[in-house]
């Protein structure tokens, strides 16, 4: 296995799903969201939605759980199995379509590139490609983000 292949590097991969009830979409907003779309039904009804909807943080929160979960993939090829490390940051995020109560998001992200960090030996800089599609298959978040991996 070469290190392009464990990274994923060109190839979409699927992160998994998640399913956004009612109660959940409340509960996150109340906590860090606190819009009244986000946190009333009766109030979501009469917003621009028309409905409960989730947080774009939330469905961004989302992503990321489902992100790290599928870091435990198995290493098979030269040296120690690459780690990854703190991310710097993200671009171009942008919520498309809102995610109402009751809808299903399923995750990925594709792996763009990597390079060798001149200030820190043994690290790359992987940056990737994630999105989010609704149960019609409609693109409801995508953004560009990075990640540090340690290798070698």
């Amino acid at each position: 296995m070469t290190l392009d292949e464990y990274l994923g590097i060109g190839v979409t991969i699927t992160l998994g799903s998640h399913h956004f009830s009612a109660e959940a979409i409340k509960d996150f907003a109340r906590k860090y969201d606190p819009q009244p779309f986000h946190t009333d039904e009766e109030a979501a009804k009469k917003s621009v939605f028309g409905g409960l909807c989730a947080s774009g943080w939330h469905t961004t929160a989302a992503w990321m759980k489902l992100n790290l979960a599928h870091r435990g993939r198995v290493w098979d090829g030269p040296g120690p199995k690459p780690e990854f490390g703190p991310s710097p940051g993200f671009k171009n995020l942008k919520w498309l379509k809102p995610v109402f109560a009751g809808e299903t998001v399923t995750f990925t992200r594709r792996g763009i590139d990597h390079r060798p960090l001149a200030t820190r030996p043994g690290w790359r800089m992987m940056t990737l490609h994630s999105e989010g599609f609704d149960s019609t298959g409609d693109k409801v978040i995508e953004f560009d983000s990075a990640v540090l991996v340690k290798v070698g």
